[in-house]
C-alpha cells in the first residue's frame, strides 16, 4: 500500500468493495421485493416504518467496525501489528455487547413503542413493522459483528475475500426469501427471518477467515479480546463519523416519514400509499449511493497506510483518485435512473399508474446531483481514514442532519407557494438535492483547507532531505 501504483490499488480494492456494498445493501432491496410482490403495499410500509431503526442498527456497526478498521489501518501503516491484532479482537468483543444489548432493548414495549410511533406507524401497519424490528434484533449480532469485521478482511489485503463474505450472505438472504415469503407465505415474519439466515452465513465466513484461513495478516486472538478502555475510546472517537452518517439517516428517515404521514394524508393517494412509494425511493437512491460509499471504502485504508507512513503524495494521488471514481460511477448511475425510474419502481411489486409516476418522479428528483455527491462522501471520509474524526463528524452531519432535515420540514411549508406547480408533497423530495449542493460546497472548503496543510508538510520534507520518505 505504500509503494504500489495508486490507481491500479484503488481498482483493485474498489471493486470488491463496490460489490460488497451493492450485496449489504442489496439486503433492504431484497426484503422490499419480496415484501412488494408477496404482501402488497403494507409490506412495503412496514418496512419504511422500520427504516430508521434498522439505520441504528446499522450506524452501531459502523461506529465499531469503521473504527476499529480506521485504527487498525493506521496502526498497520506504522508498523505496529501486534495492536492491530488488539484491535480487531476489541472490536470483535464491542460488536457482540452492543448488538446483545439492542436485541434486548427491542423486546421492550417502552423502547420500541415510541420509536415506532416517532417514525409514523399508523395502526394498520404498527403490528407488521414491530414483528420486522424485533426478528431482525434477534440477528443483529451477525449484522453488527459480520460487518464490523468484514472491513478488516479489506485491510488484510483481501478485498475479493471480503466481498465474498458479503455476496454469500446476500444469496442465502434471496433464497431464504423466497422460500418463507414467496413459499410459505409467512410475509413480513419470514422476510425478517430471511434476512437473519443471510446475516448468520456472511457472519460466520468473517470469522473463519480471521480464525481458520492460514496465512492472514492479522488474526482474531483470544489474547487479544479483554477489552482495553484506550483502544475502544479511539475506536469509538474514529468510528463516530460512520456512526455520525447512519445516525443522521435515521433521523432524516423519521423527518421524511412524518412529512410524508402529513402531506400523504392530505393527498388522495393517502399516508400509507405515501410511505409505500417514497419508502422504495428512498430505498433505491441509498442503493444507488451505495457504490460511492463503496469507493470511499476501499480508499480508506490507502488513506489511512499512507498518512501513517507520511507519504503525503500519496495520499493526495489517493484523494484524487477516489473523487474521479465516485464521480465517474455517479454519473453512470445518474443516466440510468433518469432512463429507467417507473421500470425500477415496477420492479417492487407497485403497478398503480398514479403511485408508479410518483415515485418515478421523485426518485428523479431525489438524484439530481449524484454525479458530483460522491466528492462529498469520498471528501468526508477523508477525514476519518487520516485520523481526523471531528472533522469528518462535521462533514457527516452536514449532509444528513444540518441541511436536510430543515429543509424537509420548510420545503413542503414554502417551496408551493414559491413553484405553484408543486404541491407539499412533491416539495418533500426537493428537500434531498438541496441538502446535497449545500453539502457538497462544504466538503470542498475544508478540503481546500486540508490540502494547503499537506502541500506545507511536503515542502518541509524537501528542505529537510526526507523528500520522498520510505513506507513504514
Amino acid at each position: 500500500m505504500g509503494t504500489g501504483n495508486i490507481p491500479r490499488l484503488v481498482v483493485e480494492f474498489a471493486i470488491p468493495a463496490i460489490l460488497g456494498m451493492l450485496v449489504n445493501g442489496a439486503y433492504q432491496l431484497i426484503d422490499s421485493v419480496f415484501l412488494g410482490h408477496g404482501a402488497g403495499e403494507i409490506g412495503l410500509t412496514a418496512v419504511t416504518v422500520a427504516g430508521p431503526i434498522m439505520t441504528v442498527f446499522m450506524a452501531l456497526s459502523m461506529l465499531i467496525g469503521a473504527g476499529g478498521n480506521a485504527l487498525c489501518a493506521l496502526r498497520l501503516g506504522e508498523g505496529r501489528h501486534d495492536e492491530a491484532e488488539n484491535i480487531l479482537g476489541n472490536t470483535a468483543v464491542l460488536g457482540i455487547i452492543v448488538s446483545l444489548s439492542l436485541a434486548v432493548l427491542a423486546h421492550v414495549p417502552v423502547f420500541i413503542e415510541p420509536l415506532m410511533t416517532l417514525s409514523s406507524a399508523t395502526d394498520n401497519v404498527r403490528p407488521y413493522a414491530r414483528e420486522f424490528i424485533q426478528i431482525i434484533s434477534l440477528g443483529c449480532v451477525f449484522q453488527i459483528v459480520g460487518m464490523g469485521l468484514n472491513n478488516f478482511i479489506r485491510t488484510a489485503g483481501a478485498p475479493n475475500r471480503a466481498f465474498m463474505t458479503m455476496l454469500i450472505g446476500a444469496v442465502g438472504c434471496t433464497v431464504f426469501n423466497a422460500i418463507f415469503v414467496l413459499g410459505m407465505g409467512m410475509g413480513v415474519a419470514g422476510s425478517a427471518w430471511a434476512t437473519v439466515c443471510g446475516m448468520f452465513i456472511s457472519c460466520c465466513t468473517v470469522i473463519w477467515y480471521f480464525t481458520k484461513t492460514p496465512n492472514v495478516p492479522i488474526r482474531l486472538r483470544r489474547k487479544y479480546l479483554p477489552l482495553k478502555g484506550k483502544l475502544c475510546r479511539s475506536i469509538i472517537s474514529l468510528g463516530t463519523a460512520s456512526f455520525a452518517i447512519q445516525i443522521g439517516s435515521a433521523v432524516s428517515m423519521v423527518v421524511t416519514n412524518y412529512a410524508l404521514a402529513k402531506y400523504g394524508a392530505m393527498d388522495p393517494i393517502g399516508a400509507d400509499n405515501a410511505l409505500a412509494a417514497i419508502g422504495v425511493v428512498g430505498r433505491v437512491a441509498m442503493f444507488t449511493i451505495l457504490p460511492l460509499i463503496g469507493v470511499s471504502i476501499a480508499v480508506q485504508p490507502l488513506l489511512g497506510f499512507n498518512y501513517g507512513a507520511r507519504l503525503w503524495e500519496r495520499v493526495k494521488t489517493t484523494l484524487r483518485v477516489g473523487i474521479i471514481g465516485a464521480t465517474i460511477l455517479g454519473t453512470v448511475m445518474w443516466v440510468l435512473i433518469l432512463i429507467f425510474a417507473p421500470q425500477v419502481i415496477n420492479f417492487f411489486g407497485i403497478n398503480d399508474a398514479e403511485l408508479v409516476a410518483l415515485a418515478a418522479f421523485a426518485l428523479r428528483v431525489n438524484l439530481i446531483f449524484l454525479p458530483i455527491i460522491g466528492f462529498q462522501i469520498v471528501g468526508s471520509n477523508y477525514f476519518q481514514a487520516t485520523g481526523q474524526p471531528a472533522k469528518s463528524i462535521i462533514l457527516s452531519l452536514t449532509r444528513q442532519i444540518l441541511f436536510l432535515i430543515p429543509l424537509t420540514l420548510i420545503f413542503p411549508e414554502t417551496l408551493p407557494h414559491i413553484l405553484p406547480m408543486i404541491d407539499s408533497l412533491d416539495a418533500v423530495y426537493f428537500a434531498v438535492p438541496a441538502s446535497d449542493f449545500l453539502a457538497i460546497f462544504t466538503v470542498l472548503v475544508f478540503l481546500i483547507v486540508e490540502m494547503r496543510k499537506i502541500n506545507r508538510r511536503i515542502a518541509d520534507q524537501k528542505a529537510s532531505g526526507e523528500y520522498p520518505p520510505r513506507a513504514a
